[in-house]
C-alpha cells in the first residue's frame, strides 16, 4: 500500500508537524542538537460535580479515602510516566512536578493545576497536561459511586516558558 505524503502545515498554520516525516510516517523528533535549557509548563482542568459530592470530598469521608491527596499523587506519577502513555514523547528527567487541587464551591468542584519543570532539550507541556488529566480522572474514579454525572472540563495549557518558541500564556 502506497503512503501519501503528510500535509506540511497544521490547520492553524502555526508551523510544520514535527512528528511526521516527508513520507507521512510517524517519527520521534531528534532533539540531540537542541541546547538543554530550563523549561516549565503549567496546565489546568476542572472536575465539576454536585455540591453534596464536593462536601463529601472536603469532609474527607469519601469511601475510597482522601480524594485530593490520592489525585495529587496520581497526577505526579502520571507526569513522570508520560512518555509511556503518549506515543513519540521523549522520556524526561523531570526536576519538578507539583499538582495543586483547590475545591471551589461556586463551580462546584475541583480545580486541578500542574506545574512541571525540566532542564533539557524539549518542553514539558505534555507532562503537565497528563498530570492534570490523570488527577481529574482519579477524582472521578474515587467519587463515581456517589455521583456518575461528574464532568471533567477545560483541560488546557495555561503557560509554557523556555525553548525556541519562547513564552506562551493562554488568553483568559
Amino acid at each position: 500500500m502506497a503512503r501519501r505524503p503528510a500535509k506540511a502545515k497544521s490547520s492553524g498554520a502555526v508551523g510544520t508537524l514535527t512528528h511526521i516525516d516527508a513520507r507521512g510516517e510517524a517519527r520521534m523528533v531528534d532533539v540531540s542538537a537542541k541546547p538543554a535549557t530550563e523549561r516549565t509548563a503549567v496546565a489546568e482542568g476542572r472536575v465539576v460535580m454536585s455540591k453534596a459530592t464536593l462536601a463529601l470530598i472536603e469532609s474527607g469521608r469519601a469511601k475510597k479515602g482522601d480524594v485530593l491527596a490520592t489525585a495529587r499523587i496520581a497526577g505526579i506519577m502520571a507526569a513522570k510516566r508520560t512518555s509511556e502513555l503518549i506515543p513519540l514523547c521523549h522520556p524526561l528527567a523531570l526536576t519538578k512536578v507539583t499538582v495543586d487541587i483547590e475545591t471551589d464551591r461556586a463551580l462546584p468542584g475541583c480545580i486541578v493545576r500542574a506545574d512541571v519543570s525540566v532542564t533539557g532539550p524539549t518542553g514539558v507541556e505534555m507532562e503537565a497536561l497528563t498530570a492534570v488529566s490523570v488527577a481529574c480522572l482519579t477524582i472521578y474514579d474515587m467519587i463515581k459511586a456517589v455521583e456518575r454525572g461528574v464532568r471533567i472540563e477545560g483541560i488546557h495549557l495555561v503557560e509554557k516558558i523556555g525553548g525556541k518558541s519562547g513564552h506562551y500564556r493562554a488568553s483568559e
